[in-house]
């Protein structure tokens, strides 16, 4: 289930893909997340491609340990 209260959230950016910072960008949050900012792919689209979406999700929330996981697992031979 989301968490949908954002109250007291706090962002940091951790990188982004261009130089005015308008861009995808990967943020860490005060609450132990991830939250990815990216383009917007319509519900259409990501079903296309085998996803459910909802319309307008542009940014995802991750738990860091689950990213940190992940980024070990993929850098694996």
């Amino acid at each position: 289930m989301p968490n949908t209260d954002i109250s007291g959230l706090v962002l940091e950016t951790i990188a982004f893909s261009c130089a005015n910072g308008t861009c995808p960008t990967a943020y860490t949050t005060n609450r132990g997340t991830v939250m990815i900012q990216g383009y917007t792919v319509t519900a259409e689209q990501a079903r296309a491609a085998g996803v459910d979406m909802p319309e307008g999700e542009q940014m995802v929330e991750i738990p860091l340990s689950l990213f940190a996981e992940t980024a070990r697992l993929v850098e694996q031979p």
